[in-house]
């Protein structure tokens, strides 16, 4: 499923609304994918608090927000634009890419929580092709 001229105009004025609200939303997102699925947290085992909201989620959120916020910014050649996230994240970090899909779907569970309003049904659809996009253009390298 590729993005269209009109999802990545609709991520990019998402994203303007959404953006001063980054680091809330990565730590929220991330809090959730460790509860939610706790078979991530054997990437973060060296972290001294897994607990949601901690100092050590907190600033990981940040981190990917950060790495989301770089992605609307080159999201007319994500692969491109983010193939050294994908080599850190593959020969380095080694992630399961698998698990690129399961934040992403905690992202729009809190993009729903904390915009109601401004997540319609046409943004939903727009970021989640948005996300799935990323996530394929991390996942570049393990192939």
């Amino acid at each position: 499923m590729s993005l269209t001229a009109k999802d990545k105009d609709v991520v990019r004025a998402f994203w303007g609304k959404i953006a001063g609200k980054a680091d809330d939303i990565g730590s929220d997102a991330l809090s959730r994918m460790l509860v939610v699925y706790p078979q991530t947290k054997t990437y973060f085992s060296h972290w001294k608090d897994l607990s949601p909201g901690s100092a050590p989620v907190a600033k990981h959120g940040k981190t990917v927000m950060g790495g989301v916020a770089d992605a609307v910014q080159k999201i007319d050649d994500l692969a491109a634009g983010l193939l050294n996230l994908s080599e850190l994240h593959a020969f380095t970090l080694r992630v399961d890419p698998a698990n690129f899909k399961i934040l992403s779907h905690n992202i729009l569970v809190v993009l729903a929580t904390m915009f109601p309003t401004d997540f319609t049904p046409e943004v939903h659809v727009s970021v989640d092709k948005f996300l799935a996009a990323l996530s394929r253009a991390l996942s570049e390298k393990y192939r």
